[in-house]
């Protein structure tokens, strides 16, 4: 488990610099920060502190889409190559606690989310772990900066529902196809169309696997889908549809 990995210390002297043009960033208790430019951080202001009021709130076991147990995403995973050394981009990542079984099994992960209290907030449960995660500070429906990893596997449970916008969500699906190499997996796990039109006060666009395949594009494969219903921490059933997919080679 996550513990034996992780060390609870503070890293050595931060280091201040440039990663890439136009973003700082600093190495903290967990690995590198990536901080937006400031015509990005205007832009977002309004959903930084909606989430941010949220996340300062509650406890993680009040949040609304609190998983204890991460075992339905880890299922679908089990259908993947092992992951350990494998690099994960996890969207929206939050405080759950995916990211400790994650890095459990030895992934190096990329971790964002629009939330800088959320990410606060993880990054002082999990401490400082071997390997460091990257920290992503950054809305998803904006172009991601220069300079991240190219990864094997991105996991999206119950942010992409959230962009309602044409062009946010084709920017979303440029982001992804950026980063995934080929033969890389996409595990979308999002409000199905028959489920709750709301989430956290905001509006979601409710998904079918088909609408995946489809803004995913050709030249990526259906592995694995299944419809799942999470009971949220009100024991209200939230109906979910996850989908697996696997890019071409």
């Amino acid at each position: 488990m996550t513990r034996r990995l992780c060390r609870a210390i503070r890293l050595a002297t931060p280091i201040a610099g440039s990663l890439a043009r136009g973003h700082a960033f600093h190495r903290g208790a967990g690995g590198v920060i990536l901080i937006p430019r400031p015509s990005v951080e205007k832009q977002m202001a309004d959903f930084v502190r909606h989430w941010n009021e949220i996340f300062a709130a509650k406890d993680d076991p009040q949040l609304g889409w609190y998983e204890a147990d991460v075992g339905q995403t880890l299922r679908l995973l089990d259908r993947v190559p092992p992951q350990a050394g494998a690099t994960i981009f996890l969207p929206g990542a939050g405080t759950s606690l995916l990211v400790d079984e994650l890095l459990g099994r030895g992934a190096r992960l990329v971790l964002n989310d629009i939330s800088d209290a959320a990410l606060q907030k993880l990054g002082r449960r999990i401490g400082a772990c071997t390997p460091a995660p990257v920290w992503l500070h950054h809305d998803i429906a904006q172009p991601l900066p220069p300079g991240l990893p190219v990864c094997d596997i991105w996991i999206d449970r119950a942010v992409l529902h959230f962009l309602l916008d044409e062009s946010a969500i084709e920017t979303y699906f440029r982001n992804l196809r950026s980063l995934l190499r080929p033969g890389g997996h996409v595990l979308l796990a999002e409000f199905a169309a028959h489920g709750a039109p709301r989430c956290a006060g905001l509006d979601v666009h409710r998904y079918t696997v088909e609408e995946m395949a489809q803004r995913l594009g050709p030249e990526f494969e259906l592995v694995w889908t299944e419809d799942y219903t999470f009971i949220n921490p009100a024991a209200d059933p939230r109906p979910y549809v996850y989908a697996l997919f696997r890019r071409a080679e």
